[in-house]
């Protein structure tokens, strides 16, 4: 079955038929969703989703243009919800210089912060990286990575980027902009980007694929993403669902033979 890396079904797009949508994705042949916060308040609401429905997993993190409500009474907090047995990552983290919302000091801080939390946790990272490549890599290597490794979530960068991330043992998720037509860069990365290093995600409601570009996303439309990475790749779209299902399992449960129960 697909296992949905990246989603946000906390986000209010969903607020007027999530419980409808939610149990409807396993009739989709969707197995797994990791539901990833970004703010304080989603962390409870991504765990509430977790607990609501057992398929459905939650990442806790503070995402990069939220971290200036981050203080260490609230990351305190944060750490102890990490502690969750339905949390299976720190997430999503990490540095973005293309909307600048928040002081890029400030990012660092807090991206070095949650690296050593999901190190303490013995947790994975789920990484937001955006127009930050180099300091992102750089307090990846200060911080020595995080010790259960992780994903560079919707990669946007060049295959020589790509190179790095994978060389400290980092997996690449790729969404629906795999689709668009000026995605060229990106599929130059997943034909160079080995199979077992890729996981399928959405990022919904945001990036749905070619041929609902523009409308709300979910991970019903994940067989359009993993049919394109079949084209790049020369393969089935199953071969590709059934890789990234055991790829996420390795990286989130820490056995790619789990099974839900």
């Amino acid at each position: 079955m697909i296992f949905e890396s990246h989603a946000h079904y906390d986000d209010e797009a969903f607020d007027t038929d999530r419980d409808e949508l939610l149990p409807r994705l396993r009739q989709q042949g969707i197995g797994y969703v990791m539901n990833i916060s970004s703010d304080i308040s989603s962390v409870s609401a991504c765990i509430a989703l977790a607990e609501k429905y057992p398929f459905v997993y939650a990442a806790a993190g503070i995402h990069p243009d939220d971290t200036g409500e981050l203080n260490e009474d609230n990351f305190e907090w944060l750490k102890k919800q990490c502690g969750h047995k339905k949390v299976l990552a720190v997430g999503e983290i990490g540095l973005d210089y293309y909307w600048d919302n928040v002081e890029r000091e400030v990012q660092k801080k807090w991206f070095a912060r949650q690296l050593a939390l999901a190190n303490e946790m013995s947790l994975p990272v789920v990484i937001h990286s955006r127009d930050a490549a180099k300091d992102t890599l750089d307090i990846m290597k200060a911080e020595k990575a995080v010790e259960k490794r992780g994903v560079i979530h919707c990669f946007s960068y060049t295959k020589e980027s790509a190179r790095e991330f994978l060389a400290m043992g980092y997996l690449i998720g790729v969404g629906g902009v795999v689709t668009f037509r000026n995605a060229k860069k990106l599929r130059e990365c997943v034909a160079y980007v080995p199979m077992d290093r890729i996981l399928l995600e959405t990022d919904s409601p945001y990036l749905a694929p070619v041929p609902y570009r523009g409308k709300r996303n979910c991970s019903g439309y994940l067989p359009y993403v993993a049919e394109k990475i079949a084209e790049i790749k020369g393969i089935s779209g199953e071969e590709v669902i059934e890789v990234t299902e055991k790829n996420a399992k390795r990286l989130f449960m820490g056995n790619e033979d789990f099974e839900a129960k």
